[in-house]
């Protein structure tokens, strides 16, 4: 039985403020700005929850709810959500908050996937990831869905071996 570690362990939260050299024309945070920012969060809770060096697999989609404007403060909260064998599973809740309005709004929100690897770079092993909270657990539970879907997107599985998938859409 591998080691268990609580998933409470790998939150980070990061907390950025967008300033001009941040922004497209329209005074928006640049999207790949944000990704670059959510790919360290997410890497920081997987470096937190596997103790070793970590490289970026996959990343689920990411949509843009809400423009991020100029001088606007960005926080980033980011906790793995479940570990399989070298990989982990990483869910990211980005928010904007107006500081002189008082408004703080969740502008983005994604899963990334992190492979542990060795100084060598070939994956290792991680503990398995313990949810305690009941959002840890939900989202803990839809895991294997969305591992199984990157991995039929990717090609690396094939649908008929989705398993998880199959059940999803009753196939």
């Amino acid at each position: 039985m591998r080691k268990q570690k609580p998933v409470k362990e790998s939150f980070v939260s990061m907390t950025e403020l967008v300033l001009p050299n941040d922004t497209n024309t329209l005074n928006n945070l640049m999207g790949g700005r944000m990704m670059h920012l959510m790919d360290i969060a997410a890497a920081v809770s997987a470096q937190r929850h596997s103790n070793r060096i970590v490289v970026t697999a996959s990343v689920d989609n990411v949509s843009f709810r809400e423009g991020i404007r100029l001088g606007s403060v960005v926080t980033l909260e980011a906790q793995v959500t479940r570990a399989f064998s070298s990989s982990m599973e990483v869910h990211i809740d980005v928010w904007a908050e107006d500081i002189p309005s008082g408004t703080k709004v969740k502008s983005n929100e994604a899963f990334f996937t992190f492979v542990a690897v060795d100084q060598s770079g070939r994956p290792i092993d991680v503990p398995d990831a313990l949810p305690e909270t009941p959002e840890e657990v939900r989202l803990f539970d839809g895991a294997l869905q969305r591992r199984q879907l990157r991995l039929v997107l990717a090609g690396r599985m094939q649908p008929a071996d989705a398993t998880e998938l199959k059940a999803l859409f009753d196939l």
